[in-house]
């Protein structure tokens, strides 16, 4: 389509799609995302900030829920489609320009499992380059629940700077890369495999239906 193969990655088109995917799964996950963030902030001995106690998932899920309504649900989705649009537009783009850059050199075989791994290990150090799920709410004349904090995310980056400045943006780093360098190349090598069976899997029906032909 538009005169280029289904083989070429072309930057411009590869980021719109890593970011697309990524807003879509935010949305998405965003109820289960709000949820790990309050629990894992949940601290009885040591707490900071709005705290948040849920004896498990369903609990928050139905606690947020009776509280807040389906607008408890979808806080801080904002926050959630930026940070992951501009995460997937990286990690997609850079895992496969590193693939092909791999393969193109001649440093590693396009099926082998180490240019998955290197290819998305490199993805993992792109995206590694949340206030907003945690911050006590309070009831507006109208009976609404807004943040107590920030009001979207740009006045969270904003209020952030002020406070603490740009080393404010990067807080937490070290463990956010820990986290996320596993996540993607479990993520990245096990679709590259999974694609590799399906693959297969297609040619062994295909010769299948030829042999049955003849």
């Amino acid at each position: 389509m538009f005169g280029f193969s289904a083989e070429d990655q072309i930057p411009f088109t590869s980021v719109i799609a890593g970011a697309t995917s990524g807003a879509v799964g935010a949305s998405l996950g965003n109820p289960l995302f709000l949820i790990k963030a309050r629990m894992q902030a949940y601290s009885p001995a040591l707490p900071v900030g709005a705290q948040h106690y849920y004896k498990n998932s369903f609990d928050a899920l139905a606690t947020i829920f009776r509280a807040e309504s389906f607008r408890g649900l979808v806080r801080g989705i904002d926050a959630a489609i930026l940070r992951t649009s501009m995460g997937s537009s990286v990690q997609l783009p850079s895992y496969n320009f590193t693939k092909a850059q791999l393969v193109k050199h001649d440093i590693l075989p396009a099926d082998s499992t180490w240019t998955f791994l290197a290819s998305s290990f490199v993805s993992g150090m792109c995206v590694a380059l949340t206030r907003m799920y945690n911050q006590p709410t309070i009831h507006t004349p109208d009976g609404r629940l807004q943040g107590t904090l920030y009001k979207n995310p740009i006045d969270c980056l904003w209020k952030t700077f002020k406070a603490e400045g740009v080393r404010g943006w990067y807080k937490g780093s070290t463990a956010h890369f820990m986290r996320i360098a596993p996540h993607t190349i479990i993520t990245l090598t096990a679709n590259d495999l999974i694609i590799g069976l399906y693959k297969d899997f297609k040619r062994g029906r295909q010769r299948n239906l030829d042999d049955s032909d003849a």
